[in-house]
């Protein structure tokens, strides 16, 4: 088998809850989505997203990974797909870095590879060990009240896990946590995600102020070192995201932070075959395990469920199906959640339908058409 050509497409992403913010006034009702279609002379199709969070929230944006999976694109033409080793080799030898553009198309050859030989991904990266696994929300910032609202709300439906979005001032910030903290009950967990957000002196002032509350911190600072000085001394468990970019940090992590857990990213590690070694890592090294991506919908939500239904379940600490808080539904909205849980798809490979018609023409392709 063989790569015939790439397609990518432009679709828009709107947040199911109106808009959605985070710490230094990062605010998004929409977002703008990037799908890839790998195809091949066999006629079988895979799929792959990969939609920011904005330009401002990790080191990439849109229109640079569009231009870097046209170079990608023309290199892969003639590699066959399912050899997921060779894809990553010739994709590394061609760009370095630039791992956010990587990740749709490492995901769409893991989709080709499912299809070739009629098995889930799921079943070829360990097998289901977790068929029915809770997932989380974000609470947007707002106010305290709203924010403890909005999880009474969700709880309604069966969530109960939160990632809180904080990291402004951070007084405000400890009343939102101990709002939202009283708004679940004694099984809720909730992870307080400044996302890099504070300064060195307001993160320590945030977690000092969270001191007894059952809560997760993530990602105080923005580098990993302003982490560690930031939660020294501190009893809460913290979790690192956006500053561990490879194993190197995933020791420090451990190490040097004190981290208990990592927030695993597919566009940040540049797929699902680097979150999948990372993940094993993860729970070799006895840390808890989340797994998702920035931004997305269906297809990037499938991908999601093929790793957390392949965890550990005592090792999954948050994953969320990101086509509940979008409108991203380019396969039907599916998979689908059910009262606070999601499971992995059982057809053959991402398990799931793209409905062309909902994306339109491509932007561009590469290779034959």
């Amino acid at each position: 088998m063989k790569i015939i050509g790439l397609d990518v497409f432009r679709y828009k992403v709107g947040y199911a809850h109106g808009t959605y913010i985070m710490s230094g006034d990062r605010v998004a009702a929409t977002e703008d989505g990037t799908v890839v279609r790998v195809r091949t002379d066999e006629g079988i199709d895979g799929w792959g997203e990969i939609t920011t969070l904005g330009k401002v929230y990790l080191p990439t944006f849109p229109e640079g990974i569009r231009t870097a999976l046209k170079d990608l694109g023309e290199a892969l033409l003639g590699v066959d797909p399912a050899n997921i080793g060779k894809v990553n080799r010739v994709m590394n030898a061609t760009l370095m870095g630039q791992e956010f553009a990587k990740s749709p198309i490492d995901i769409a050859c893991w989709d080709i590879l499912g299809k070739s030989l009629d098995r889930p991904i799921s079943a070829l990266i360990g097998g289901v060990i977790n068929e029915r696994f809770p997932i989380y929300e974000a609470v947007p910032l707002d106010t305290p009240e709203a924010m403890g609202e909005f999880i009474r709300s969700r709880r309604a439906n069966g969530i109960n896990r939160f990632q809180l979005k904080v990291g402004n001032n951070p007084f405000d910030d400890i009343a939102r946590t101990r709002a939202s903290v009283e708004a679940g009950d004694g099984k809720t967990i909730i992870v307080a995600d400044s996302n890099g957000g504070w300064s060195l002196a307001a993160a320590k002032l945030a977690i000092q102020g969270m001191a007894g509350l059952a809560v997760y911190v993530e990602q105080p600072c923005r580098s990993t070192a302003d982490c560690i000085l930031a939660h020294r001394g501190s009893g809460l468990p913290l979790v690192l995201d956006e500053s561990i970019v490879n194993n190197d940090e995933v020791f420090r992590a451990k190490y040097e932070a004190n981290a208990v857990s990592i927030n695993l990213k597919f566009g940040k590690l540049g797929g699902l075959t680097n979150v999948v070694k990372a993940r094993d890592l993860l729970q070799d090294l006895n840390m808890a395990v989340s797994v998702e991506d920035m931004w997305g919908g269906d297809i990037i939500t499938a991908a999601t469920s093929h790793v957390a239904a392949t965890t550990r379940p005592e090792s999954l600490l948050m994953t969320p199906f990101f086509n509940d808080w979008t409108d991203g539904h380019l396969a039907n909205y599916t998979p689908r959640s059910s009262e606070g849980f999601g499971s992995a798809p059982t057809g053959a490979g991402l398990g799931i339908d793209v409905d062309l018609a909902r994306l339109g023409a491509p932007l561009f392709s590469v290779g034959r058409t």
